[in-house]
């Protein structure tokens, strides 16, 4: 009788593990795809500016790895005095390119991209950022767990509304690491952006970027990056559909593209962790 159990336990056993090995394919409800819009102005601070890029893509179903560009598009930026900025298309690419582009602070410029008939059209206006002083580091410990935390000092312009979009890419992550802020409490006063990392090691090294942004676009950040952090994903995979940015149809209203134009200057430190 005994052995007769301990055979019923083992057939028993092997047919659950050969059944955990069965694919299952849920089906997932899929939405006409949307085109998709990263058009970032970044004017880092000592360079011309003129080299900037604009990449169009459609969103895809959750089981397709390969995201499908945009070619063929008309894509272009006028400034406040309608100079036109044409980016042009490297083939079969979906990434427009213009090596012209004149960068100014405080500047209003008009995105345009005319794709199947459609027209899609946002207004930013290029915000600057105070230059990065100063980085520092220490380790903090807690629970167990060592973090280093960085510091990326900067002085605050005063007299002035201003916001910020700060990006950390360690060389040990695939993904950087982002947060917004604004100076509502630190206005004209030496400040920080701040980043607590595990497991890294001296030699190891961190790009980190400061942006000047508009009041819009902290607000459009700070409601996909609490979209991100629920989900447990980063904030630049597939845009979440319910997240609309400043971009907008002239077309047909309802087929709004996902994404966001942005124009900011940058300032960039590439720090080596002691």
């Amino acid at each position: 009788m005994k052995n007769a159990i301990n055979l019923i336990i083992v057939l028993f056993t092997a047919l659950f593990f050969n059944s955990c090995q069965d694919v299952v394919d849920i089906p997932l409800n899929t939405d006409k795809p949307r085109l998709v819009i990263d058009a970032s102005l970044i004017w880092q601070k000592g360079t011309t500016g003129n080299n900037q890029v604009i990449k169009l893509s459609t969103t895809t179903d959750y089981y397709t790895n390969v995201i499908p560009v945009v070619s063929g598009a008309t894509v272009f930026i006028k400034n406040s005095a309608n100079v036109v900025f044409t980016f042009i298309e490297t083939p079969n690419t979906g990434i427009y390119l213009c090596s012209n582009f004149i960068p100014v602070i405080d500047e209003t410029y008009t995105l345009t991209v005319i794709n199947n008939g459609q027209n899609y059209t946002a207004k930013e206006t290029l915000k600057s950022v105070a230059a990065i002083t100063s980085v520092t580091q220490e380790i903090q410990t807690g629970l167990g767990t060592s973090f280093l935390k960085l510091k990326t000092f900067f002085n605050d312009p005063a007299n002035a509304e201003n916001y910020y979009l700060y990006k950390y890419k360690f060389s040990k992550n695939l993904k950087p690491e982002y947060t917004v802020n604004d100076d509502a409490f630190f206005q004209g006063n030496t400040f920080f952006s701040l980043v607590l990392e595990e497991d890294t090691e001296p030699g190891q090294t961190v790009e980190i970027t400061h942006y000047g942004i508009s009041k819009a676009y902290n607000n459009y950040m700070s409601i996909l990056l609490a979209v991100a952090g629920s989900s447990g994903g980063g904030p630049f995979q597939t845009p979440p559909a319910t997240v609309r940015g400043n971009i907008k149809n002239e077309t047909n209203f309802d087929n709004y593209p996902l994404g966001y134009f942005k124009a900011s200057e940058s300032d960039v430190v590439n720090y080596t962790i002691q």
